[in-house]
């Protein structure tokens, strides 16, 4: 017996995505207080901006692939195949 899906896990993508904005803006706020120039903040705040929207479709995409494998274990070989249990035409050799 399988043991049941998950259905979220304890940080879902929305709240990864949250921190990584927080991240893009808290970021650049240190680095010019410690004294680095606007542009080179801004360049860090783009950056991580850049990364942060990369991670976000990444996660997104294993997400909904996830979600597809669940859907496909639950509904059983004859879903993704067409047709149930071995048939007569699985491989092997025919005589004749």
């Amino acid at each position: 017996m399988t043991p049941p899906p998950r259905t979220t896990s304890a940080h879902s993508v929305g709240d990864v995505v949250g921190w990584g904005a927080f991240s893009c803006v808290l970021v650049p706020v240190v680095l010019i207080v410690y004294g680095t120039s606007l542009v080179g903040a801004g360049g860090a705040a783009l950056g991580l901006a850049a990364v942060t929207g990369a991670c976000r479709v990444l996660l997104r995409r294993s997400e909904r692939g996830t979600a597809r494998l669940c859907t496909e274990r639950h509904t059983g070989d004859r879903a993704r195949h067409g047709r149930a249990g071995t048939g007569a035409h699985r491989g092997g050799r025919h005589g004749g």
